[in-house]
């Protein structure tokens, strides 16, 4: 079938991956007649190093790139034609030949709260065990309370579910988008607000990755771009690059385009990796500066953090 297929998209094998391809797919058949043929689309699963090592942090064995190295591989070996991507789990710096084509309308960018003793974060007891691998959001939450507990929570999120269900952790935080796409939303205790927690870059969005020259795949994929998703993606990915920010480092950031549709809000954060410090930086202006606003901003939080800020 892969053979016959007009279009093949790569993607990892979990439920929320494979939900997201199949997103996709649908949007895909939508807005191309010829891709709505049986057969017309084929799914490959992928299984990447991620997937396969779930017993350490992934900023100790490789970073982000763990979740799309071999997708990516795929990619630029021509097995497929289109890579699907939490737009959070890339890398900050694409490998050479690819670019990302297109973006899907931006699903909610928070962070959700589960729980099940207390309604929110601070309404934790003194010492609860809080689940998450990351350190961003590890580090927002011991800024608010410096006597939580931060328990190593990976695997998939029915598993990190799982997990808290059978007390590994008294609370956990996941993005609410993923728990959406999956029919989980009711098990989100509470949304944290974003004062309290700001998401990573590009937490939310699905981000098709295509070969930069694959004029074909491109037109596919920009039939279904969401254009406000892939400009607050690309402004929140460039105050990534500046700051040099990977998986080890507690960076978040947001882009936001107001009602008018002309102007945007940029918000971003960065921590020391224990929570002891916390910098914000913000932006307001207009649409078209939003990438120059976002470099401006990381600049900004550089200066005042100073060499090391994040060791």
């Amino acid at each position: 079938m892969i053979q016959e297929a007009l279009l093949r998209i790569g993607t990892r094998g979990s439920a929320l991956a494979l939900a997201q391809a199949a997103q996709v797919a649908a949007a895909l058949a939508a807005a191309h007649p010829a891709l709505a043929v049986p057969g017309a689309i084929a799914t490959v699963p992928i299984r990447t190093t991620g997937d396969r090592v779930q017993d350490r942090p992934i900023y100790e064995i490789g970073g982000k790139a763990l979740f799309t190295k071999e997708i990516e591989d795929a990619l630029l070996a021509g097995r497929i034609d289109v890579a699907v991507h939490s737009g959070k789990d890339m890398p900050t710096f694409l490998p050479p030949g690819l670019t990302i084509g297109a973006t899907l309308p931006r699903e909610d960018p928070r962070d959700a709260f589960l729980s099940r003793i207390a309604p929110g974060i601070m309404d934790l007891p003194l010492g609860a065990r809080v689940g998450t691998s990351s350190p961003r959001r590890a580090a927002q939450l011991l800024h608010e309370r410096r006597d939580l507990k931060i328990v190593p929570l990976r695997g998939n999120i029915d598993t990190r579910i799982g997990k808290l269900d059978v007390g590994v952790a008294d609370a956990a935080i996941l993005a609410v988008a993923g728990l959406k796409r999956l029919g989980l939303a009711d098990r989100i205790t509470a949304l944290v607000p974003l004062d309290q927690m700001l998401p990573a870059p590009a937490q939310g969005a699905i981000a098709l990755e295509i070969r930069a020259e694959d004029e074909r795949a491109a037109l596919y994929v920009g039939a279904i771009d969401d254009a406000p998703t892939s400009l607050c993606i690309a402004a929140e990915r460039v105050f990534l690059a500046v700051l040099g920010g990977d998986c080890r480092t507690p960076i978040a950031a947001l882009a936001r385009i107001d009602s008018d549709g002309a102007t945007l809000q940029f918000r971003a954060t960065i921590l020391k990796p224990d929570g002891s410090v916390r910098l914000a930086a913000a932006r307001d202006g207009a649409v078209g500066e939003a990438q120059a606003m976002a470099m401006d901003a990381g600049r900004e939080l550089i200066d005042r953090g100073g060499p090391g800020f994040f060791a």
